[in-house]
């Protein structure tokens, strides 16, 4: 089945060539099911490049699905064009009259900045806080998830003393087999790319969660409450193949003090490419969220949710 987007969004013409099957709206309204409702939460600076890396993701289900896209009206973005938030976007106060089955919200580059000096941060937990009552299970990644445990479980952050930059491996650390990750390896893999973390022993002080998965390199990488409706992922799973080379080479440009990412080019050696690991891993993961997480667990009348 197919994602529904927008008509004319840049993603759909991308996710088409890679044979992705793309619903646009005006198709979409014709159809006689219930879809699912996902609200993407874009946090990041180049929004056209997230938005078609988690579309790509959702897209990988049996089950049709209907995107919102919004950002954040408390700040003024700068690396996307006002006329692609104006033609695609809305704002928080142009849905919070609406429900949703799933929620993401993505990483931001501002993990360094205590949460309460980001501009936006009052907008973000009040958008936090509505999720409560307005969505099913709620999708955190990178510092969407620190700043989730934060806000919900008082978690904090910890600075790193280099950056955590690379492609981990890691395994299920519950001692159940659990949903989210049905069907993955005993090892799997995933980027990260961050300077601070959530560590296990402060999460273990937290009864309303568990740890789902870790590595011991990055260490944790998947957290959920007792009911996953709240998710939160300390990594990348979404990233694109050239990703990570992209981001290595945009810090040495700016002279910044950073290693290669590990475990990622071929022989670790950034003059070869990228050897993906980790692609089928972020399809599977995406699709378990939706179908465990989401389609199977939220009310068909999506008016009963509640907190």
């Amino acid at each position: 089945m197919p994602i529904k987007i927008p008509n004319n969004l840049p993603a759909a013409g991308i996710l088409e060539q890679e044979n992705v099957f793309v619903m646009h709206e005006d198709r979409a309204y014709r159809q006689d099911i219930r879809p699912l409702r996902i609200l993407l939460l874009n946090l990041m600076p180049n929004k056209i490049v997230t938005e078609t890396q988690l579309l790509r993701l959702l897209s990988n289900t049996p089950l049709q699905v209907d995107v919102d896209l919004i950002y954040t009206a408390t700040y003024n973005p700068r690396n996307t064009s006002t006329e692609h938030l104006t033609k695609f976007y809305e704002t928080f106060d142009q849905v919070r009259e609406r429900r949703y089955d799933g929620m993401i919200i993505t990483g931001a580059p501002v993990e360094q900045m205590p949460f309460e000096s980001v501009a936006y941060w009052p907008e973000l937990t009040e958008i936090m806080a509505w999720s409560r009552s307005h969505v099913y299970s709620t999708l955190h990644i990178c510092w969407g998830a620190q700043a989730g445990l934060y806000y919900h479980y008082g978690v904090p952050k910890h600075d790193l003393s280099e950056k955590m930059f690379g492609v981990f491996a890691h395994s299920n650390s519950w001692i159940r087999p659990v949903k989210l990750f049905r069907g993955f390896d005993d090892l799997f893999y995933v980027p990260h790319s961050r300077h601070t973390e959530v560590r296990r022993t402060d999460l273990e002080k937290v009864s309303e969660l568990r740890i789902l998965s870790e590595s011991d390199t990055s260490g944790v990488y998947a957290v959920s409450d007792m009911t996953g409706r709240q998710i939160f992922l300390t990594g990348h799973s979404e990233y694109d193949p050239l990703t990570l080379k992209y981001e290595y080479e945009r810090d040495l440009e700016r002279g910044l003090p950073i290693q290669p990412p590990v475990h990622y080019f071929e022989d670790d050696d950034p003059g070869k490419p990228p050897v993906v690991r980790w692609r089928s891993s972020a399809y599977l993961l995406f699709a378990n969220w939706l179908n465990y997480y989401v389609y199977q667990e939220t009310p068909f009348d999506l008016s009963s949710l509640s907190g």
